[in-house]
């Protein structure tokens, strides 16, 4: 990309006719004038191509990190999340609090009475832990007794997740 040189014209100044003046005046039109001449001096200079090329590259180089500092203002702020809403306590399914007729053999190890699944995997755990049948090794399996042996179909042991399938056949 070709640089321009920047042409600066030479100023003519027209004077004034001359009139009269006292000393002090002229002593100080003659500084006026000075200045005036100093002035024009550094206007005129012609700069060489390397001294406009650094003035180009050095406009380019302030031009970016404006350009840079204003793209990173230009983001807005993350907008403030929304306090969740309080929700209302969730609702049992009323299936589940059905109560249920129970097996003879769930009957010993629970209860007799007709009561909800629910209470009945509470029962069963409290039974469970009360007796110290929960597998010392590996807890997701429960070693059976000889009341939970005819609830658990006979097996000896069972897993939590097979439990609740198993135990699901002995209520109505």
């Amino acid at each position: 990309m070709p640089v321009k040189k920047k042409v600066t014209k030479k100023r003519t100044v027209k004077k004034a006719a001359p009139k009269k003046r006292t000393v002090a005046k002229k002593a100080t039109a003659k500084k006026k004038t000075v200045k005036k001449k100093v002035a024009k001096k550094t206007t005129t200079r012609k700069t060489t191509k390397k001294a406009t090329a650094r003035k180009t590259t050095a406009r380019k180089t302030t031009a970016r990190k404006t350009t840079r500092t204003a793209a990173t203002r230009k983001k807005a702020a993350p907008r403030k999340k929304a306090a969740p809403k309080k929700k209302a306590k969730r609702k049992p399914n009323p299936a589940f609090m059905r109560p249920m007729t129970l097996s003879e053999a769930l009957g010993a190890v629970v209860g007799t009475k007709p009561i909800p699944r629910t209470e009945v995997t509470k029962k069963l755990w409290i039974y469970i832990k009360k007796n110290g049948l929960q597998d010392a090794v590996n807890r997701r399996m429960i070693n059976a007794d000889d009341k939970l042996k005819r609830v658990f179909g006979g097996k000896k042991k069972v897993s939590m997740f097979e439990m609740t399938k198993l135990v699901s056949k002995h209520m109505e």
